[in-house]
């Protein structure tokens, strides 16, 4: 069985060859950037999702009821850490937070096995830049009448999300930062 230490490692490297390019680009929040950090090769690798859902889970707070995440980036996330916490013998459920109401049926913007109103949720997210869509996820569980006071990143880019979030009263922890993951893939360019 591999540490936590050397999961993160061989995480950090997938994330410099699958997922991250070096260019200009614009990001979803409107900002141009010289970095871009797309998860999806990786968290939908099989790999890659089985490291990012132990790293995710290890940051998870012990009195979480369930994970959510906004659609799509945090799709395979939510699923892969419910079944880690399931393999190592913890009750954890996956939520999927819809980016508007269904439109039909019950109208429901929150997917999955609810817990009781008031549960703890710990939102998951691929990468945060400004936390616009981790924010989003946080309002529709608030709302919902969950008790979220953790995001826990793949990646934090250090553009502000971790002070959007803290004004909102919620923590984000990252298990990456993006100097990391452009050093790494600095170092296999050489």
């Amino acid at each position: 069985m591999s540490s936590a230490s050397s999961d993160r490692d061989t995480l950090v490297d997938l994330l410099a060859r699958r997922a991250y390019r070096l260019g200009d680009f614009t990001l979803a929040s409107g900002r141009r950037s010289p970095h871009y950090v797309n998860c999806k090769p990786v968290t939908l690798s099989g790999r890659g999702l089985l490291l990012s859902s132990r790293l995710l889970l290890h940051a998870v707070q012990p009195d979480s009821r369930a994970v959510a995440g906004l659609t799509l980036g945090a799709d395979p996330l939510v699923s892969g850490v419910a079944m880690a916490a399931a393999l190592e013998g913890r009750e954890l459920d996956a939520l999927i937070v819809r980016k508007q109401a269904k439109g039909h049926g019950t109208g429901a913007w929150l997917e999955g096995p609810l817990p009781q109103p008031g549960s703890v949720i710990t939102v998951l997210e691929d990468v945060v830049t400004t936390g616009g869509s981790s924010l989003k996820a946080v309002h529709q569980l608030r709302q919902a009448g969950f008790t979220v006071d953790r995001v826990v990143t793949i990646v934090d880019r250090q553009e502000g999300g971790s002070d959007a979030m803290a004004a909102e009263g919620v923590a984000l922890q990252a298990l990456v930062l993006l100097e990391e993951i452009a050093q790494q893939a600095s170092g296999l360019a050489g």
